[in-house]
């Protein structure tokens, strides 16, 4: 496989950006694969700056399904925050738009019938008792009308359900000699994973319960006019750790007999034997091992 030309790769899908990194500060990074000039699309710097202080609520942005959106889609703009209750407030360029409740950490704000009035860059607030205490870092919605490439179709190999440091292939099927695809994970905030045109496929070699989720790709063709795919099928990658597992039975196991034995001695302990005693009668009295 030959060296990565980024001049043919488009502007990323929908992602999240550091909202301090909308910038022209250099150098940034293009997807990853090479330092650049300082750029008007607001990509992605080499420095990250996730919290001020530990210990601090976080709070992530991300799109449900991930991908670029055509004109009449509809999307769901997520806001996840590892917090207690309070509130999420939804932002458009710097513009507050709408609060809900987060539930289970997760706010939701459906978008449908999507227009071009509705790409730009959005971010969530957390809100408790009044007060901004955590903000996210910013999501680059695209809605474009250059859908002509045929819908991929993304497979998992060798399963779909596999063990801890197993080699995952996923691979992007599309009837078009070529395409560019993403990878997408649901609920990530990072870049997606980019397969090249001469690439068949993108490999994880050793995954790990973070690898986990659901799945999907889109595709591209073109520099100067980008043309796209709609978002492929979704498939849910589950990653056992078997390991843990067994050692969970195990324990288990052993807690089980050790009850069982705790019974079993009980019972003996209460176990009563009938005597002979004097004058053809008879008594009771705890068992011994030459009585039974």
């Amino acid at each position: 496989m030959g060296s990565v030309d980024t001049s043919l790769v488009p502007r990323p899908p929908p992602r999240a950006i550091p909202q301090h990194h909308r910038t022209n500060l250099g150098p940034v990074w293009r997807w990853g694969l090479e330092p650049s000039p300082g750029s008007p699309q607001g990509l992605v710097s080499v420095w990250q700056h996730l919290c001020p202080c530990a210990g601090a609520p976080t709070v992530s942005i991300f799109l449900k399904p991930p991908g670029v959106i055509p004109p009449g889609g509809s999307t769901t703009i997520c806001c996840s925050c590892q917090c207690a209750d309070g509130n999420a407030v939804l932002y458009k360029d710097g513009r507050r738009l709408r609060t809900r409740e987060l539930r289970d950490g997760r706010a939701e704000f459906p978008i449908s019938n999507a227009t071009q009035k509705d790409a730009g860059p959005y971010s969530c607030h957390y809100l408790a008792g009044g007060t901004v205490l955590a903000r996210s870092e910013t999501l680059e919605m695209t809605v474009t009308a250059e859908f002509r490439l045929p819908r991929p179709v993304l497979s998992v190999l060798p399963a779909l359900e596999v063990a801890a440091g197993a080699r995952v292939t996923f691979r992007c099927t599309i009837t078009h000699p070529r395409a560019g695809c993403f990878l997408y994970l649901e609920g990530q905030d990072k870049a997606p994973d980019f397969i090249h045109k001469d690439q068949d496929d993108f490999n994880l070699p050793r995954v790990h319960k973070g690898n986990e989720g659901r799945y999907s790709c889109q595709c591209y063709s073109g520099a100067a006019l980008v043309e796209w795919s709609g978002v492929s099928n979704s498939l849910d990658l589950v990653v056992k750790d078997y390991t843990w597992s067994n050692v969970v039975r195990l324990v288990l196991g052993a807690a089980v007999l050790v009850l069982l034995g705790l019974i079993v001695a009980e019972d003996r302990h209460r176990l009563w034997c009938i005597r002979p005693a004097g004058r053809g009668g008879h008594r009771t009295a705890p068992c011994t091992q030459s009585s039974l």
